[in-house]
């Protein structure tokens, strides 16, 4: 490191000295930490204690950019606590369910104060002194009652702040920035616009009304203490995804990353050309460490899921509500903003009660596919000369089933791989599980469409008694199929002499032969939402669950229709569909009270499994 930056580091203002920068820096610097790590470490951690700033250091021992001067950046928010945050929590939740996902969900609920500013690492305690000087001396004038006032448009909807209380506010904005200007040697930019609470930003217009309607249970005269919350956030990773890892990881190459459940990884989506499909390139907010991660260990996380929080200060007006005047002892009582919780039996009890009372819709994508595994060329891997099948690897299917044309119509239609039948038949074991009653079954054409659900029926003791009904409506987006023609798919002659309990009278929205190469995306779109809506309506008055296997497609296309949701851009569809697993499930109910069908957690949990490469004994024998 260079010697101005250690420099840097190296000054800590005298005000700091005696307090608790010294109490929390000695210990690190006693354990051998240098002192621009342990500055750095205590930075990211919110300066709580030398005990958790030890642990970011020893988990970041790897960190190649552990001794980068790079600060973090720091933001002020006036958040809403108590009733008023449960209803906007309450909000957030209904929102979100029944409007899909918009830009308000990427961070809680807040009035933003100021500007996003850096600090440097020796400096942190003075922001949290220009913060408690702000608030003391406007404590007295804070409004005892916020006046927020409902506004709406086509991609906005939230609360303003308005007339005098608005005023006080910005004046406590502008002190916090002026104090932390000399304090801290920071160039803060207060929030100098008309003060405002998002509810929801950059939706779908057609949900404006159904967000307004929402809206108005959030009573602004709730109750309400606010407070000022100090956050920061790594100002590397402010245009990169976030992604929350669920699955624990451990490396087979060496640029790949260890994953634990629990930690953040930051991804560029502009450099993502040296990745595989259905890998990634990220960095880990535990490590620092960067590296190949497989995408389905991980789901997405909101923008603010990586921020700290530092300190706070509450603006008490109530009788019954403590002070607050110190920042710290207002940052150990009043925690992040949470959702209230739901037990998890309740939840399971009101999930198995809605699968019985409901008509439920499961799409389902199938299971491994064998050209997934061993690529285009796999049929040449398993087939000699004279055109009979024979088993390569033990992830090959046992057997094909008879076609009238040959093995060579199985190049383009190919089956499940071993794999892919033992997580079709753990999908079935674990449906029966859960208790939902399947009451039809509709699959895509493909064989391996069809394989999937019969071994699901097989599971779920279902076999002899549902037949499976062929929807051609529901096959792959045609312009992913490989050549000028739509392949080559087993008529239901050939399924049933291969033991497929597939129904013969049912009538399809699509006939097989209504397949075009290469359709446009509307086209495809369109025959989905046909076919959704002939297999929705034929049984109208059981309640249960309707089984639907397909492509990975599927799950949004043959989803979205049935939930009123306009269709998604193509190049978000394609970027959608390819990170979608093997057992992918959406679940949707219809909800007859409101008219309209609801996406809810399906029944059963994920599948999850790591790649296994192939192994050639031969290549341990010297000279080989």
């Amino acid at each position: 490191m260079a010697a101005g930056e250690t420099q840097i580091y190296a000054k800590v203002s005298n005000k700091l000295k005696g307090r608790s920068t010294t109490s929390l820096l000695d210990p690190l610097l006693s354990m051998g930490f240098p002192a621009h790590t342990a500055l750095k470490a205590l930075a990211a951690t919110g300066r709580k204690t030398a005990a958790e700033a030890s642990d970011w250091l020893h988990c970041h021992c790897n960190d190649p950019s552990l001794d980068d001067p790079i600060p973090q950046e720091y933001a002020l928010f006036l958040c809403p606590t108590g009733p008023l945050l449960d209803k906007l929590q309450e909000f957030w939740r209904e929102s979100r369910r029944q409007c899909a996902k918009n830009r308000a969900h990427e961070v809680f609920p807040h009035i933003t104060l100021c500007d996003f500013f850096t600090c440097e690492d020796q400096k942190v305690e003075c922001l949290y002194e220009a913060l408690k000087r702000a608030g003391d001396r406007t404590l007295g004038a804070f409004p005892s009652a916020v006046p927020l006032v409902l506004h709406s448009s086509v991609s906005y909807l939230g609360f303003f702040v308005n007339d005098s209380p608005a005023d006080i506010i910005q004046e406590f904005a502008v002190m916090f920035a002026t104090e932390a200007s000399i304090l801290a040697d920071c160039t803060v930019k207060p929030c100098t616009k008309q003060l405002h609470l998002t509810l929801a930003h950059k939706f779908y217009p057609h949900h404006q009304r159904t967000l307004e309607q929402l809206a108005r249970a959030v009573h602004p005269g709730h109750g309400c203490q606010w407070t000022a919350a100090l956050y920061s956030r790594d100002m590397r990773f402010v245009h990169y995804q976030t992604l929350k890892v669920r699955f624990q990881y451990k490396p087979q190459n060496m640029d790949e990353l260890t994953l634990s459940p629990g930690d953040y990884i930051f991804v560029d989506p502009t450099q993502q050309e040296e990745a595989s499909e259905g890998w990634v390139i990220g960095i880990s907010q535990q490590t620092g460490c960067r590296g190949f991660l497989p995408e389905n260990y991980t789901e997405r996380a909101s923008e603010c899921d990586t921020w700290v929080k530092h300190r706070t200060y509450t603006f008490s007006v109530a009788p019954d509500l403590s002070s607050g005047k110190d920042g710290e002892a207002s940052s150990r009582r009043n925690g992040d903003p949470q959702p209230p919780r739901m037990s998890r039996s309740i939840s399971s009890l009101q999930s198995l009660q809605a699968t019985i009372v409901r008509k439920s819709v499961l799409v389902v994508h199938h299971g491994e596919r064998v050209d997934q595994i061993f690529g285009k060329s796999w049929l040449q891997q398993c087939s000699t000369s004279d055109g009979k099948y024979y088993r390569p690897d033990l992830n090959f299917p046992r057997s094909l089933p008879r076609r009238s044309r040959g093995i060579k119509d199985f190049e383009n239609d190919p089956p499940l791989s071993s794999c892919g039948i033992f997580q079709s038949r753990m999908a079935g074991e674990a449906l029966l599980g859960s208790g939902i009653r399947i009451i039809s079954v509709f699959t895509s054409p493909a064989l391996r469409c069809v394989q999937t659900a019969k071994h699901i029926l097989e599971e779920l003791k279902l076999e002899k008694k549902i037949k499976i009904r062929v929807e051609p409506g529901i096959f792959e987006w045609t312009k992913w199929e490989t050549g000028k023609t739509t392949p080559t798919l087993m008529t239901l002659e050939e399924l049933r002499e291969a033991d497929f309990n597939v129904s013969m009278d049912y009538r399809p929205a699509f006939p097989l032969p209504s397949l075009l190469p290469a359709e446009p995306y509307e086209d495809y779109l369109h025959r989905c939402a046909v076919s959704m809506e002939q297999i929705v309506s034929t049984r109208p008055q059981d309640v249960g669950v309707i089984l639907v296997v397909g492509h990975g497609s599927a799950l949004d296309s043959c989803t979205r229709p049935l939930l009123g949701l306009p269709p998604r851009d193509c190049t978000d569809f394609t970027q959608l569909v390819r990170k979608i697993p093997s057992l992918g499930m959406c679940f949707c109910e219809e909800n007859k009270e409101e008219g309209k069908w609801e996406l809810v957690n399906p029944p059963v949990k994920t599948l999850t499994h790591g790649s296994n490469s192939a192994f050639n004994w031969s290549n341990w024998i010297p000279g080989n």
